[in-house]
Formats: C-alpha cells, sequence, structure tokens
C-alpha cells in the first residue's frame, strides 16, 4: 500500500482529494492545514507520499517540503501556480513532482505512484519552464541592479545618473541581460525575469 498524507489549507480540497484517491495500492493516512502541521503528521503517520499546497499559511509548501522530504517520504506539491520561481523553489526543495490541481484522477494517481517508485513527475506545461529556469545564467548583481531600475520605468540615462555609470555602459547591461533572458527588448526582460523569480 502507498500511505498518503494530504496537506492543503481548504477543508474541502482535502475531502475532495480523498475521494478521488480511491484504488487498491492507495490509503488516505491522514490530512493537515498548513506546513508546520504537514511536518508533524510527516513525522506520526510516516507516509510514503505527502501531496503538497504551495500556498498555505504559516508556513509554506515549499519550506515545509524541505523540512519533510529529509525524513523519508516523497512529496508531490499539487498546486493551482504554476509561476517559474515556485516550480523551481519547490524542486529545490526536493519535491519529487509538481501538479496543477487541474489534473485529471489518473493522472494524479499515476503521479504518486511514480513518486513512490522514486521517480520524478511533471506536469508537461512545466517541463519547458523548469528547464527554461535551470538552463538561464544568473544576472550579475549590477545586471539586476539596471533591470529593477527598468522596472521602476527609468530611462537609460536616469539609471546611467542613479548607479553613477554612462549610458553605454547601462545599454551593455542591458545587452547582456536581453541576451541572458533570450528576449529582446526592456518590457519583455522585466515582464520574463519577475516570471522566473530573478528581481526578488
Amino acid at each position: 500500500m502507498i500511505r498518503i498524507l494530504l496537506v492543503d489549507d481548504h477543508p474541502v480540497v482535502r475531502q475532495g482529494l480523498k475521494g478521488m484517491l480511491v484504488a487498491d495500492d492507495l490509503e488516505v493516512v491522514g490530512d493537515a492545514g498548513s506546513g508546520a502541521e504537514a511536518i508533524t503528521q510527516a513525522a506520526l503517520l510516516k507516509p510514503d507520499v505527502v501531496l503538497m499546497d504551495l500556498r498555505m499559511p504559516e508556513m509554506d509548501g515549499v519550506a515545509a517540503t524541505a523540512k519533510i522530504v529529509g525524513t523519508g517520504p516523497r512529496v508531490l506539491v499539487l498546486t493551482t501556480y504554476e509561476t517559474d520561481s515556485d516550480i523551481l523553489r519547490a524542486v529545490e526543495a526536493g519535491a519529487s513532482g509538481y501538479l496543477l490541481k487541474d489534473s485529471t484522477t489518473e493522472d494524479l494517481i499515476a503521479a504518486i505512484r511514480a513518486a513512490s517508485r522514486g521517480e520524478t513527475v511533471l506536469a508537461p506545461s512545466m517541463v519547458a519552464k523548469v528547464v527554461g529556469q535551470v538552463r538561464t545564467p544568473p544576472l550579475s548583481a549590477r545586471e539586476a541592479e539596471v533591470l529593477k531600475l527598468v522596472a521602476k520605468g527609468m530611462s537609460n540615462v536616469e539609471i546611467g545618473r542613479t548607479l553613477f555609470i554612462s549610458e553605454a555602459t547601462v545599454k551593455t547591461h542591458l545587452l547582456r541581460v536581453f541576451n541572458k533572458l533570450g528576449v529582446s527588448d526592456r518590457t519583455a526582460a522585466v515582464t520574463t525575469a519577475m516570471d522566473r523569480g530573478m528581481l526578488q
């Protein structure tokens, strides 16, 4: 039997998942409404797979995942969010997979079985995002600084004055940023960097 712990701050979602996960080899052994409660329940119930929501009060799913994976269970993130930075943070925390809540029951059950075997599971729409994230070279501190000022609506001249560098140097930094992010203009650079969690 694959023992499952459900973690979501909405009781109705936990109840719905419990109703969906009906199979001969699956058993829902418990549920939790926050990241902190998930850590306690995982230690107590020793599940094989934890189905983890990302956005929760007290402690989010990423922080809870990082604590839980070290104790044995596989964590499968199940969320409504698919921003690049969320996906990468979850994977870096040790999650075995990342699925959206609009997944079919069949896909969810297959993902739980795969995670219990130690396989990595990603919703098809997310594979390209994760690969793109991993391949994106990091921005230097100065490049990030320049891009943050672009995000505030500053012109190259204003950015130069603010950072005490020439307008030509600002342009050079921006060209490097465009190249790293695979974009061709300022707006796309800001949007892409924000999506990928590079402008914290």
